[in-house]
């Protein structure tokens, strides 16, 4: 079998789609391996992932030979090797749960990706428990007065690093508009919030104080609107009244671990794609 490629695509919704695209293919040689569509009927609009092996037929050929359909169905897509791992920029301040899970995964084989920077607001002495390996580390400290600056640091190590995708495993600073924008669509956050929502300072305290009965984490893409980007994956847990502040911190690290490990995984297999103000999520 070849290499397989990921083709994933939207448009607006019309007739036939799913049978141009899988004809395009077929004639082509291409033997196709896992296909999910979805019509949006709020928007009319067509969201379609497709894993396949193309054969004989190179992905140059392909994308040149896809590009004229694609036009003509105004589509917005994208070709990619389903197993080439994304390059990989993660960010993290104090908490280095989400950092640490992350690299555990990906050294197992079970995040396709190539971790090739860690950036953080405090030395690496702060994570001292996580093996960062030979990963290269930037600490990049960040005030009020700084911020523009540190954050044209970023940009620049992700750039040099060709990164594909940042990650914040708990990077406690709110990026700016400027950087919001700049990584827009490739740059995933994890909110230490279900609903209700608890921001600021010890949210798990906070909800303890409101005696709730369930907690949560929810990843999401980074935008400009503070953590009210495009929603990956979410996931809760029951509490009861019998657990203590300790106890929902332990069980929140948890649960943001496996939330953002698992948007993460989403991302680099090329499963969400955009849909305005959501996501649609091709889960597989």
């Amino acid at each position: 079998m070849s290499q397989p490629l990921v083709l994933t695509l939207s448009c607006a919704d019309r007739p036939g789609i799913t049978a141009r695209v899988a004809s395009f293919l077929f004639e082509r040689g291409g033997n196709i391996l896992e296909a999910q569509q979805f019509n949006d009927r709020q928007s009319d609009a067509f969201f379609m992932r497709v894993e396949f092996d193309p054969g004989q037929t190179s992905r140059e050929s392909i994308r040149e030979d896809f590009t004229p359909l694609a036009d003509e169905l105004g589509m917005q897509w994208k070709l990619a090797l389903r197993d080439r791992p994304r390059r990989v920029l993660i960010m993290v301040s104090k908490f280095d749960h989400c950092l640490a899970d992350l690299l555990y995964r990906w050294r197992i084989g079970e995040l396709p990706m190539d971790p090739v920077a860690i950036v953080s607001n405090h030395p690496r002495e702060a994570i001292e428990h996580t093996h960062l390996g030979d990963i290269p580390f930037h600490h990049l400290p960040i005030t009020r007065d700084t911020k523009a600056e540190q954050e044209a640091q970023v940009r620049a190590i992700a750039e040099q690093a060709g990164a594909e995708l940042v990650v914040l495993a708990r990077y406690m600073q709110i990026l700016s508009d400027e950087q919001a924008a700049h990584f827009a669509g490739r740059c995933i956050n994890i909110h230490h919030s279900f609903l209700p929502g608890f921001k600021g300072a010890k949210p798990y305290h906070q909800a303890y104080e409101r005696g709730v009965k369930m907690i949560g984490a929810s990843a999401h893409y980074v935008t400009a609107d503070l953590d009210e980007g495009p929603i990956i994956h979410q996931a809760a847990e029951t509490i009861s009244h019998a657990d203590s502040p300790d106890e929902l911190v332990r069980k929140g690290r948890e649960i943001e671990s496996r939330v953002l490990a698992e948007a993460v995984r989403l991302h680099l297999e090329e499963r969400v794609l955009l849909n305005g103000k959501r996501t649609v999520v091709f889960r597989g």
